[in-house]
């Protein structure tokens, strides 16, 4: 019991030590307590680590307009893409990023909550070690593992914001008194992506395979969850023999497949349930702890799949209905209303009560890693064997013949194109889109600009389409403003050239 309080505590102390904040951080220095009566056992390190992953799911207590992580991630990987729509209760700062009409006092370019959990994380990474000092029951192999989940949780927040915001500040120690050094000039993004690959190579030597139970397994780090953040991050700096590697590693272990079942059977098991034999990493929301997709996607709906999305990826057969690929009609979206389904549904014909909308954030699911050694695999020039992957999914999915493509294996483009309608299928709605499109068109000096311009454009309003396009030229334009707040707070900072 006294071990139950104690956690509970420092998960308190974790949250309402951000709950008061004046620095670019956002965060309150955490020393006092913590730091003279925390840090003494090795279930303290426990608590600080389940402390992140909390901070994962829901901003901390007394934190205001903070949204989820989850919220966060969705926004930032879809709404630039070309598969949303506004709702009826679209905000006007969510309007105005669908729209590439980004000004810095857009809330939503606020990067507080993504350096909050970093700096749980590098508390944990920076003081944990020190409680061998006290506790002679902790072993090393247990300290390394709870170094690998803050490890490799920091490095993907820093990837992430890398990939939204392109130069960040990059901040590796804790925030732990009021004499630290909040005045940080941004590090390039070329830089922070090396950060994230040093961090996960250690995150992987320290790592576990296995909890020893499957929501464990599926909703902490492990291995294999650090070799799928690998192989995306070898595809953003170029290493594509390294993303194959890093990308066998997790098929190599056979940990992991595709399940083929009847459509409502595999959307109940992966999406509903969670936690399937294809899932890789996924934030474990729980009908004690529900995730914010209800609301935003159904009771006040601020998202919509655009309006084509249905017939334009996965297609209609309008001859056989009985002929459906399984990821999209009541699987993504519902046909006639547009709306997303994938975060409410419980079956195919069965939708989730509020009360037990408890449906997983997906980061990793066992697809990407194959889609993405075969994205790896075109730009080595092996199309043949990507466009096996591609097909093998398509297979178990019953992907219907309208959306296959005859591409020429010798022509890398076309096996690309092919890659990303299927990673567009596969991925709907789950904060892939837009990385996907901007990865793929920044390559070789963005000699596939066309690609960002035309998934930009698709959902526009007609008379917005020209400025959209004009704004999209400059590539500065595919990242987000540094939020004006932050510029106020942190002198160091310079807002992006497109901004200014």
């Amino acid at each position: 019991m006294q071990t139950k309080i104690k956690t509970i505590l420092a998960i308190f102390i974790l949250f309402v030590s951000a709950t008061s904040c004046d620095n670019y951080l956002d965060l309150k220095p955490q020393d006092g307590i913590v730091r003279e009566e925390f840090w003494k056992t090795k279930e303290d390190i426990q608590a600080a680590v389940v402390g992140i992953y909390s901070s994962l799911l829901n901003s901390p207590p007394g934190v205001a307009g903070d949204l989820p992580m989850s919220e966060y991630l969705f926004i930032y990987g879809e709404l630039r893409g070309d598969m949303i729509a506004p709702g009826a209760n679209v905000t006007e700062d969510e309007r105005d990023m669908m729209n590439s009409n980004i000004i810095p006092a857009n809330d939503l370019t606020s990067w507080s909550p993504f350096y909050r959990t970093i700096n749980y994380c590098n508390t944990v990474i920076d003081l944990a070690p020190t409680v061998k000092d006290h506790d002679p029951t902790l072993s090393q192999d247990q300290l390394n593992h709870y170094l690998s989940e803050a490890l490799a949780i920091r490095a993907y927040l820093y990837f992430t914001l890398a990939r939204t915001f392109k130069d960040v500040p990059l901040k590796l120690t804790a925030t732990l008194t009021d004499v630290d050094n909040f005045q940080l000039a941004a590090t390039p993004q070329k830089d922070i992506f090396a950060q994230v690959i040093k961090d996960l190579k250690q995150a992987e030597a320290y790592s576990v395979q296995s909890y020893g139970d499957q929501a464990s397994d599926k909703g902490r780090i492990t291995l294999y969850a650090i070799e799928a953040m690998l192989t995306d991050v070898y595809l953003w700096t170029d290493n594509y023999q390294e993303a194959v590697t890093a990308a066998d590693k997790v098929i190599n272990s056979n940990k992991f497949k595709l399940i083929q079942t009847g459509s409502s059977t595999w959307f109940n098991t992966v999406y509903a349930k969670g936690n399937s034999e294809e899932s890789i990493f996924e934030f474990q929301y729980t009908t004690s702890n529900l995730g914010p997709f209800y609301n935003i996607f159904s009771l006040r709906p601020e998202f919509l799949a655009s309006a084509n999305a249905l017939e334009d990826v996965f297609g209609i057969d309008f001859t056989n209905p009985n002929n459906k690929d399984i990821r999209g009609e009541y699987a993504s979206i519902v046909p006639g209303s547009n709306q997303i389904y994938k975060f409410i549904g419980l079956d195919n014909n069965t939708r989730k009560e509020l009360q037990t909308a408890d449906t997983h954030w997906f980061v990793y699911r066992y697809a990407d890693v194959l889609l993405m050694k075969a994205e790896a695999l075109a730009e080595l020039n092996q199309g043949t064997e990507a466009l096996k992957i591609i097909e093998d999914i398509r297979l178990k999915r019953k992907a219907i013949d309208m959306t296959a493509q005859v591409a020429d294996p010798g022509n890398k483009y076309d096996v690309i194109n092919y890659l990303m309608d299927e990673r567009a299928r596969e991925f709907a709605f789950e904060g892939k889109r837009w990385f996907d499109i901007l990865r793929n068109a920044r390559r070789n000096n963005y000699a596939r600009m066309d690609i960002l311009i035309d998934a930009a454009i698709t959902n526009a309003p007609a008379d917005q389409q020209q400025t959209i396009k004009a704004k999209l030229k400059d590539p500065n334009s595919h990242y987000l403003p540094i939020n004006t707040y932050e510029l106020y707070t942190n002198k160091a900072l310079v807002q992006n050239p497109f901004y200014k």
